[in-house]
C-alpha cells in the first residue's frame, strides 16, 4: 500500500474535489483547437485573452504540465497550451522524431492558429523548451521572449537520478501508481511529501499516453544549437532543487548567457523540475515578472 499523499493544493481544490473533477473542470474552461499533426492532429487548449502566450510541456506529459499556471496566466494574456506530437491527445509526428522535425509541426500548428504576424511570447518546460528552441527561431521577429523552464538540450552533464521501475512492467494498476509516484518524487518533485492526488493521476494518464521517447532527444545539444538563431530575449527559471539539474543549475545559466549575454535567469528554491507544479505561485509570479520585463514584484530567488 502507498503511503498518503499529500492534500490537494488550494488553487485546484477550488476547482473539485478529485483529479478527474479538476480535469473536467479545466477542460469546460478551455477553447479547443486542433491542426495537422502526421497522420492526424495535434491538439491545442488556450483559455483568457490579449496577447498569445504558448506553453509547450515537457517529455511525457500533456498540456496538464501547466494544469496550475494556465487560470492564473489568463488573466494577463491569451494562454494557448499545446499537447506536443506524439503526446497527451496528439496524433505520433512521423519519423523519425527530432527536436527540429517536431517544431516544424508546431509551427505549422501555431501559423493556423496566430495566423499573420502579430507578437507572441512562448515558453517550454523541459522537453518543450527543447522542441520550443526550434520553434523559437522559427518565428523571428514575431517572438517577443522565450523562456526555458528547467530543460536540458545543452549538452551539459545531468544529476545522477536513483534507478526506477517500469510501469510497463508492472502487473496491476496499484503497481502502476507505485511506479508513477516513484518516477514523481525522483524526477519531478524536490520534496516526494508534496506528491498529491492530482499530480500523480497527471503522471498516471501522460506517461501511459506517451509516444515519444523524449529523453533521447534531451540528452544531445539541440537546444544549444538553435538559440543563436532566436532574435527575441531570451531567459531561464529552474527550480532550485530541480532533480535533473541539481549542483549543475549554473551550466545551464553559463550556457544561456553564453548565447545571449543579458538573458534572464531566475532560480526558484526548494523546488524540483516540474517547478511550475510544486510551487505554482511562485512559479507564476517569476514568470510574469519575466514577461513584462520588470524586476519590481519578484518573489525571492537565489543564484546557485
Amino acid at each position: 500500500m502507498m503511503q498518503p499523499l499529500a492534500p490537494i493544493p488550494p488553487d485546484l481544490a477550488a476547482l473539485g474535489a478529485t483529479p478527474e473533477a479538476i480535469l473536467a473542470q479545466m477542460e469546460a474552461r478551455a477553447v479547443l483547437d486542433v491542426t495537422p499533426c502526421g497522420d492526424g492532429q495535434m491538439v491545442w487548449r488556450s483559455w483568457g485573452e490579449g496577447a498569445p502566450l504558448v506553453l509547450l510541456h515537457g517529455g511525457y506529459g500533456s498540456w496538464s504540465h501547466w494544469l496550475r499556471n494556465v487560470l492564473p496566466l489568463s488573466r494577463h494574456r491569451r494562454v494557448i497550451a499545446a499537447d506536443l506530437p506524439g503526446l497527451g491527445g496528439s496524433a505520433a509526428p512521423p519519423e523519425p522524431h527530432s527536436a527540429e522535425t517536431i517544431a516544424e509541426i508546431v509551427m505549422a500548428g501555431l501559423e493556423r492558429l496566430l495566423p499573420g504576424d502579430a507578437p507572441l511570447e512562448l515558453v517550454g518546460f523541459s522537453f518543450g523548451g527543447v522542441v520550443g528552441g526550434h520553434v523559437a527561431a522559427r518565428l523571428g521577429t514575431r517572438l517577443r521572449r522565450f523562456v526555458i523552464v528547467g530543460s536540458n538540450g545543452f549538452g551539459l552533464k545531468r544529476a545522477e537520478l536513483a534507478p526506477m521501475g517500469s510501469w510497463r512492467r508492472a502487473e496491476t494498476r496499484e503497481a502502476r501508481l507505485q511506479v508513477h509516484r516513484q518516477a514523481l518524487g525522483t524526477i519531478m518533485f524536490a520534496d516526494a511529501t508534496r506528491i498529491d492526488p492530482v499530480a500523480l493521476h497527471l503522471q498516471e494518464r501522460n506517461a501511459e499516453a506517451g509516444r515519444v521517447r523524449s529523453p533521447a532527444i534531451s540528452i544531445t545539444d539541440t537546444l544549444l544549437r538553435a538559440l543563436p538563431h532566436v532574435r527575441a530575449p531570451l531567459a531561464g527559471i529552474w527550480g532550485g532543487e530541480d532533480n535533473i539539474a541539481r549542483g549543475h543549475i549554473a551550466e545551464r545559466r553559463a550556457a544561456l548567457r553564453g548565447v545571449q549575454p543579458g538573458a534572464d535567469f531566475h532560480i526558484v528554491p526548494g523546488a524540483g523540475h516540474w517547478v511550475s507544479y510544486e510551487a505554482a505561485p511562485a512559479f507564476n509570479a517569476t514568470l510574469l515578472r519575466v514577461l513584462e520585463g520588470s524586476e519590481a514584484t519578484a518573489p525571492a530567488s537565489a543564484d546557485p
